[in-house]
């Protein structure tokens, strides 16, 4: 029976299926749009999120995120999970190449990408880039909670900053 399905019918019931959490069918159906056509890019980013969110593969969902993104490189979807994989992975310039290109793509939202930047520069105590990420991340939100946690982001960097800070002291 599943030979009358076209490959947007399957992956929308694969979609279903993820949402369902039935993660077992969401792979029979990804890996066999994959099977069918190779260069399905909707499919490589539905299993990125599947090995990300799920399975932790986090190779696995790294090959279907860039696989997705090279094959449709206006997919706004996208970017923002790759992002956060690369920010877990700690993978700083994979992910200035990639958030440079999500930058130019229409539908991505800049706050989200430039909050996930300013959190890979915090991992790498670099709190100078990191602030000034987090301000773009502000000015660029637009719903109350991520300015929430934004604003958490720059109090944080800002305590940083000031703990780590010389102080050179004078006799007069």
């Amino acid at each position: 029976m599943d030979i009358y399905f076209t490959i947007e019918e399957k992956y929308l019931q694969a979609v279903e299926e993820y949402q369902y959490g039935t993660q077992p069918k969401t792979l029979k159906l990804l890996n066999e749009i994959i099977d069918t056509d190779a260069k399905y890019a909707r499919a490589h980013y539905l299993l990125g999120k599947v090995h990300y969110n799920n399975t932790g593969d986090y190779q696995s969902a790294g090959y279907h995120y860039q696989t997705c993104l090279e094959l449709e490189p206006s997919f706004p979807d996208a970017y923002v999970p790759y992002l956060r994989l690369l920010l877990f992975l700690n993978k700083h310039t994979l992910a200035q190449n990639v958030s440079s290109k999500a930058l130019q793509v229409p539908g991505v939202q800049h706050s989200h990408v430039y909050e996930i930047m300013g959190q890979l520069a915090e991992k790498n105590n670099n709190w100078v880039k990191a602030a000034r990420l987090f301000r773009e991340a502000l000015l660029s939100a637009d719903d109350k909670e991520q300015v929430d946690d934004v604003q958490e982001h720059i109090e944080r960097i800002e305590l940083k900053i000031q703990t780590t800070r010389t102080y050179a002291y004078n006799l007069s």
